[in-house]
């Protein structure tokens, strides 16, 4: 099978994923080494994180990094696995339409076959609401031109950022996801999110599938399949779980002199195999 062809596979099983009656799991990666963990521990698919992928290269998070060192670091995780990646592309890197018109045709140059999309929040609250639709509906033709159906999952910050009034978040929520579903969106996604009855309204009003940002104090994977909830992401977290861990052995080499820390640690050789270059399947 061509790698074009392989794509294209890809990208229709990744969008069954979002309507099995499985819950998809998206444990996410920042570099080859973990996205192969990952896929080595059973995963169906890949998400990147784009927060995770800026850590690993020395930016802060928030679009600090260039499209091009992000879609490259997408790249390589797609070439050391066979399962489906999709990219955390932040807002699009860019301003315009066309701006996420480049970003969705390096995702698929890059061989991934979703794409995360963001409204980028800043001081003055929510990205404008009409121009997230444009880029939407840009990043859609984008996919269509090229022939590859990507998985547009567009997400909206009211909860995360705490915008607005409590009182007024949840109707704000849904009026931007159901906005950013009809423009085109395949799947949409409210992080901070966490309380159960918040997310059973979510599902039932926005009326596609509902990416939750899960973590400590959120409901378990068995729950939010309970309550409807087609996906579910880390984020950054495990990748800034690694970070904790590195600081603990740094404490205790430093302090005690021990090594307790390190016993969880993978055999060389094992770590050794996964690097080694696989074949595609044919």
């Amino acid at each position: 099978m061509s790698e074009i062809s392989q794509q294209k596979a890809n990208a229709n099983a990744f969008r069954a994923l979002h309507e099995g009656a499985k819950i998809l799991l998206l444990p996410n990666v920042w570099d080859v080494a973990s996205a192969r963990v990952v896929e080595e521990a059973g995963f169906r698919a890949i998400a990147t994180s784009s927060a995770g992928v800026a850590f690993s290269l020395g930016y802060p998070d928030g679009q600090k990094i260039s499209r091009g060192e992000m879609l490259q670091a997408v790249a390589r995780i797609v070439r050391a696995v066979r399962v489906p990646v999709t990219a955390d592309a932040e807002a699009g890197y860019g301003e315009r339409p066309e701006d996420a018109a480049l970003t969705a045709a390096g995702v698929i140059e890059a061989g991934a076959v979703g794409m995360n999309f963001e409204e980028a929040a800043g001081e003055d609250g929510l990205a404008d609401l009409t121009l997230q639709l444009e880029k939407i509906r840009a990043v859609r033709e984008t996919a269509t031109e090229l022939n590859v159906r990507l998985v547009l999952n567009a997400r909206t910050d009211v909860y995360l950022a705490q915008i607005g009034e409590p009182a007024s978040r949840y109707d704000e929520t849904v009026r931007r996801l159901r906005a950013y579903r009809d423009a085109g969106a395949d799947c949409v996604f409210a992080p901070g999110v966490s309380d159960p009855e918040i997310i059973r309204r979510l599902v039932m009003d926005v009326r596609c599938p509902l990416n939750i940002l899960a973590g400590p104090g959120a409901p378990s994977v068995p729950e939010l399949q309970r309550l409807g909830v087609a996906r579910v992401s880390l984020g950054s977290a495990p990748m800034r779980a690694t970070l904790g861990l590195v600081r603990r052995m740094a404490e205790e080499l430093k302090g005690a002199g021990t090594y307790r820390t390190l016993e969880d640690a993978p055999p060389h050789g094992d770590v050794n195999r996964m690097m080694r270059a696989r074949p595609k399947p044919k």
